[in-house]
């Protein structure tokens, strides 16, 4: 009879335990339905889009973890929203689903559109007022892939690996050898109760840039085949999440942008199923975020300054990135700790590859997943060496920020990994 009782208690426990590792999936389509101004590359000005090439979607993962909830977030985009979007995007979710803490991110595809506009006279409103009505529409699917994704929770098996993959990236900025590059595919893999994968979320560092400027239609570049290919090799949700991409271009050779991302994601198929996920022995989350402030070193005050980027982009598109950098240049920095030895770390810029690697070594964790264009945009932050090296992505035109921003992001992150771990003092 005591055996019995006992048993029953354990089984029970089992159960609650269960409940305390939930995960969830669920993807909306984010194509512009209008013609808008494109992102990313500065010589198309204000060209607008003529079509499609393939959907932008919106996939999202909520984790569940002891009762608290994250959203990751993975966009078609070449950013995430902009501050407006992503606040009233993160109101929106907190108060439907109960997720008060995010990532989300942009792949940085070069074929999305414009999100920097706003609706203001000399700033969008009149000339771009289909771009305007597309933030709603980019909001609302954001919105609805992230609440769909908590309604799914359930009961999740978890598993995370990684693998140094040569051949996928290059260091497009330095001359110097050995040219720093990071070659690491990890994933995060999610099964159900049954054994059945749910969610493989994709953690790589490659520009997404395989399309031509000189195409103006919609596309995910290579990510949006690497994700198509995950799902169909698997049936699970695919999420790709961009890493420290700041420096690193796709090695594509002779494949085009859909060969690419197909053959990148049978490596990350091949990893996932390599990966045995277990029930979570001891679920918890920790999230920190904060916004860290860097004196500018471009003059945007300066009228000369503002007509030569005005020139180089085009006149309404400026004026919102001064607005954001008035107080200097204020990255956001996002780190959560999930089941006391996986990092995740979501900053708002285009990092060199270098700043992971070393924030990867540097922290002694089980996997630190580094997710760069997460949580807004505040453009290139080159390591110091680049800087001195100079080069496009280390120079002020497209990195505004203070020489050295970069190093004390990471150092801030590393310093909240251990207080979450314990290992130092708040």
């Amino acid at each position: 009879m005591h055996n019995r009782r006992y048993l029953a208690i354990f089984l029970l426990a089992l159960c609650a335990h269960a409940q305390d590792f939930q995960a969830g999936a669920a993807r909306r389509d984010i194509t512009p339905r209008e013609p808008v101004p494109m992102w990313g590359y500065g010589d198309r000005h204000d060209a607008l889009s003529v079509g499609i090439l393939d959907p932008l979607y919106a996939d999202a993962l909520v984790i569940q973890a002891a009762g608290k909830k994250i959203a990751i977030v993975g966009l078609d985009l070449g950013r995430a929203p902009a501050e407006a979007s992503l606040q009233r995007i993160r109101q929106r979710i907190k108060d439907q689903a109960g997720i008060e803490n995010s990532i989300i991110a942009g792949s940085h595809t070069h074929h999305g559109p414009v999100l920097e506009l706003t609706d203001q006279e000399g700033k969008g409103r009149g000339r771009f007022d289909a771009a305007l009505r597309y933030y709603g529409q980019m909001e609302d699917g954001i919105v609805a892939a992230i609440v769909e994704a908590n309604a799914r929770l359930a009961p999740a098996r978890m598993a995370v690996g990684s693998v140094q993959l040569d051949g996928f990236s290059r260091n497009r900025h330095t001359k110097i050898e050995p040219k720093p590059s990071d070659p690491e595919l990890a994933v995060m893999r999610f099964d159900d109760a049954a054994g059945k994968p749910v969610a493989i979320l994709v953690n790589f560092a490659a520009h997404p840039t395989m399309l031509p400027a000189s195409t103006l239609k919609f596309s995910a570049d290579y990510v949006g085949a690497l994700k198509a290919e995950v799902t169909k090799e698997t049936a699970a949700a695919a999420i790709f999440m961009q890493g420290a991409a700041g420096d690193q271009s796709a090695n594509g050779g002779d494949r085009n942008y859909q060969a690419f991302g197909q053959a990148l994601a049978r490596e990350a198929v091949k990893l996932a199923q390599s990966l045995t996920p277990q029930e979570v022995a001891h679920p918890s989350l920790d999230c920190r975020e904060e916004r860290l402030r860097f004196a500018a070193r471009t003059d945007f005050a300066n009228p000369m300054v503002k007509a030569a980027y005005q020139k180089a982009f085009f006149p309404e598109l400026v004026p919102n990135y001064i607005d954001e950098y008035v107080d200097g240049i204020r990255p956001r920095l996002t780190v959560a700790l999930l089941n006391g030895d996986i990092a995740l770390v979501g900053v708002s810029g285009e990092f060199f590859s270098n700043h992971a690697i070393r924030l990867k070594r540097r922290a002694r964790v089980k996997q630190l997943f580094f997710f760069g264009y997460a949580n807004g945009y505040h453009q290139y932050f080159p390591t110091i060496e680049a800087v001195a090296e100079g080069g496009y992505g280390a120079d002020n035109a497209v990195s505004p920020a203070a020489v050295g921003a970069g190093e004390v992001v990471m150092d801030t992150a590393l310093i909240r990994v251990y207080q979450m771990l314990g290992r130092i003092k708040n």
